[in-house]
């Protein structure tokens, strides 16, 4: 398959100058090393440790859970009350 790439001058002087050491073509050079660099960055890979979250015995609440929303909103309106008095 054929494609553009941009490569910088100087590596690109390096990589011919390999390629005629080994007297293959740049473009077979390049395959190979793509593919060792690759296969490299996946052997390098640390297997993956399964995540735990850890829990913590916190007590009962304080509060009752299950009127979240009510609590949550009734803050809010605190906070709104505390502001129009700031601005006074």
């Amino acid at each position: 398959m054929r494609t553009t790439i941009r490569i910088d001058d100087e590596l690109l002087g390096k990589l011919k100058e390999e390629a005629r050491k080994q007297n293959i073509s740049l473009a077979r050079l390049l395959d190979r090393t793509l593919r060792a660099g690759m296969h490299a960055s996946r052997s390098a890979r640390r297997p993956r440790r399964r995540y735990r979250e850890r829990t913590h015995a916190m007590g009962a609440p304080n509060v009752a859970l299950d009127k979240a929303l009510a609590l949550a909103a009734g803050l809010e309106d605190q906070e709104i009350v505390r502001k129009m008095m700031l601005r006074k």
